[in-house]
């Protein structure tokens, strides 16, 4: 089920509009300043060693020009400081335009006026790299699914589609992208929206098959007034309470490189965690864009870290690294969150860095596993 008859609009929803007025409240309240060898569809994979530091909830195989590491260059990265991780690419592609840029080679996205584009191959790359692992190697991956734009009608058959061709591989989709600040602009056809209906198709879709949703969203646009914020938080509520039956993933805290913590961003963040209708919806630790904000002094972190000890089954630690070569860069993003892990409770700790990743992904390669053996021919002829 799509979804599709249903009325769209935040505001129509009772459950949306009483979360609405709740962080509207919440704003109000105190500032935060600153060849395949797969095992057979069905049975589980090797356990994974618990020896290691955290999972990676946030982990980008390739970048904006779609090079990277191999999956096994980057378990030699990972080594036994990291259980799992999840793996994906970058769905956005970034222009080369001669004209604008001659022979210099953009590999970022801010490097060039030249537009963005869908990269659907993305998710073949990564299940081609997943497929090359032994089942004990391919044990500490959880794949995503990203080569789609959520602004299409038809990105939920895309997901569809990439489950059929590569069954037993993904349980994910994301990170993907509505808003995010110098990224939607650049987008060509234009950026996403939290109230399109394609959206709600695709997480629709998301539910019913049991994948995990990691979604990139501003809390607001960047370089502007605190009276901006309400648009993006009412309608991020409003999709929310459209969805409660497929597990969200909010990355970052919804800040970023310019985008800083707007008034009464934990106490925001709070209302969200405190409504039980939003006990599907997480938040993840992730990029070294946001430990800048949680760790600028002690007043910040103690802060987080109170909210976090309060509701520790709600948050996931990543890197948001991309196309990681080195283990010193890629583990610096650890080491950048280490005031927060020392003010966390030693359950809290072990929760955020380790057992909600694996609760909520360990679920979903069951029921993603279980819906393929029902939608999936080839998998359901193998039983």
């Amino acid at each position: 089920m799509t979804g599709n008859d249903r009325e769209r609009h935040p505001a129509s929803s009772p459950r949306a509009a009483v979360f609405v007025l709740a962080l509207c409240a919440a704003l109000q309240c105190a500032s935060w300043s600153v060849a395949q060898t797969m095992s057979p569809p069905g049975e589980p994979l090797p356990a994974v060693e618990k020896s290691c530091l955290y999972n990676d909830s946030h982990l980008h195989l390739t970048n904006y020009i779609q090079e990277g590491p191999s999956a096994a260059d980057f378990l030699k990265i990972m080594g036994d400081r990291v259980c799992r991780s999840t793996l994906f690419g970058i769905p956005l592609q970034q222009m080369w335009s001669y004209p604008l840029s001659g022979d210099i080679r953009p590999t970022y996205y801010l490097e060039s006026d030249a537009p963005l584009y869908y990269y659907s191959f993305t998710d073949a790359v990564i299940a081609m790299e997943y497929r090359a692992l032994p089942p004990r190697d391919q044990a500490r991956f959880d794949p995503m699914i990203t080569g789609f734009n959520p602004a299409d009608m038809y990105a939920a058959d895309h997901v569809r589609r990439v489950l059929t061709l590569f069954p037993g591989v993904f349980e994910g989709i994301g990170e993907f992208t509505i808003h995010k600040e110098f990224v939607s602009s650049k987008i060509a056809g234009g950026p996403a929206s939290l109230i399109n209906p394609a959206l709600d198709r695709l997480l629709d879709f998301a539910g019913d098959v049991g994948l995990v949703a990691i979604i990139h969203n501003d809390i607001v646009m960047p370089f502007t007034s605190e009276d901006k914020v309400r648009p993006y938080l009412a309608q991020l509520g409003g999709l929310f309470s459209r969805h409660p039956k497929t597990t969200i993933i909010w990355a970052h805290l919804g800040l970023g490189r310019v985008v800083q913590p707007v008034k009464g961003q934990l106490a925001y963040m709070q209302q969200l965690l405190a409504n039980p209708a939003m006990s599907n919806i997480y938040l993840d630790l992730s990029w070294d864009q946001l430990a800048k904000y949680i760790v600028a002094n002690d007043a910040t972190t103690a802060a987080t870290a109170d909210l976090i000890n309060k509701y520790p089954d709600r948050f996931l630690f990543g890197t948001d690294f991309v196309a990681p070569r080195s283990p010193e860069k890629y583990f610096a993003v650890y080491q950048m969150y280490q005031p927060l892990w020392a003010k966390l409770s030693p359950e809290a700790r072990e929760k955020v860095l380790k057992g909600n990743y694996e609760r909520l992904f360990d679920a979903a390669r069951v029921k993603v596993r279980a819906w393929e053996r029902g939608n999936v021919p080839s998998v359901a002829a193998a039983q």
